[in-house]
């Protein structure tokens, strides 16, 4: 896909996906024009002013995806949706559900519908490796979204918006990740609390995340679910990296031990594109499979993608290096 002429719009712009995003696609002259949508002012604003000599390609949406008529007004003459807003902390759905809901479920059928009625060409949703055999709200939030996302090629038939989900894991250095929260907790010489000496986790570089969605702008049939394909950490070694004062405090509520990107039932639909999986969808017919399957090598029956069973893992050099990377 040529992106030199498309209008893009990034919900939840302003997070660590979206700043990281948008810088890069400024930084690379990508697309006509970037919007950037989402209900923090500030942030906003501390936007706007880092990028003012390239104003021209930007414009500012304040506006929350729950809210669908200032989601529809934001979308006129736009080509290309990446949907990042989310409630994402585990424990805060946990002791927000509703609100929790509103945002990931409610906001997701928002998203959908306001780009069907603006016919948005390509739509796609972020999803996490939480909304795999979720346990958490969160994760189960995510997994109603990444259904609603695949289902709704079905009503975009009459105006040909393809929608398409990426999942991937944690994303080093975003706001409120283990790393900076370790390294904060270093800095004031208090004990770091690790769950479990066995708990394992994907992680991925924000670049690696970008480059993962762009990736699968350029590839989507719409209805597929892309899985970034990341490497693993034990997260007692991490912690160990950063603190000889660690506390074993015993898993939160919602929180696994380890994680899982896809799960063994998901398996005879799954297929390996090398950087990606791609789950497959067979709701929309033969046709559609074969075509959207085309150029993947089946993973075999009863294969799982889980973090602790990983074949790719971070040595001890390269989580110094990440560790020393880290602003925080």
């Amino acid at each position: 896909m040529n992106f030199k002429n498309k209008t893009i719009l990034v919900t939840g712009g302003t997070g660590s996906f979206g700043n990281a995003f948008i810088d890069y696609c400024i930084k690379k002259k990508l697309f006509k024009k970037i919007i950037v949508f989402s209900r923090d002012e500030m942030k906003q604003w501390f936007m706007k002013e880092k990028y003012k000599k390239h104003i021209e390609k930007l414009r500012f949406f304040i506006g929350d995806v729950r809210d669908y008529k200032r989601l529809e007004k934001s979308l006129t003459d736009v080509d290309i949706v990446i949907h990042a807003a989310a409630t994402k902390i585990v424990s805060t759905a946990e002791y927000d559900p509703f609100e929790t809901v509103k945002t990931n479920v409610i906001g997701a059928m928002n998203v959908i519908d306001a780009c069907i009625n603006r016919e948005v060409a390509n739509v796609l949703a972020l999803s996490t490796d939480k909304a795999c055999n979720p346990i958490n709200l969160y994760g189960s939030t995510k997994l109603a979204s990444d259904k609603l996302f695949i289902s709704s090629n079905h009503y975009s038939a009459n105006v040909k918006t393809k929608f398409s989900v990426m999942r991937y894991g944690n994303v080093i250095a975003s706001r409120g990740s283990v790393i900076p929260f370790f390294l904060e907790m270093n800095k004031f010489k208090k004990e770091i609390p690790v769950t479990d000496k066995k708990m394992t986790r994907f992680l991925i570089s924000l670049q690696e995340a970008i480059n993962s969605c762009l990736v699968a702008l350029n590839n989507m049939e719409g209805g597929e679910i892309f899985v970034k394909k990341c490497k693993s950490v034990n997260i007692f070694n991490l912690a160990q990296m950063i603190s000889k004062k660690i506390k074993i405090i015993g898993a939160r509520p919602g929180e696994k031990i380890n994680e899982i990107m896809i799960d063994k039932n998901e398996s005879k639909n799954t297929f390996d594109f090398g950087e990606y999986y791609k789950i497959v969808p067979i709701i929309f017919g033969d046709d559609f499979y074969k075509k959207i399957k085309k150029g993947g090598k089946p993973v075999g029956e009863n294969f799982e993608y889980t973090s602790d069973k990983n074949n790719d893992w971070f040595n001890s050099s390269e989580i110094r290096d990440i560790i020393r990377s880290v602003k925080y």
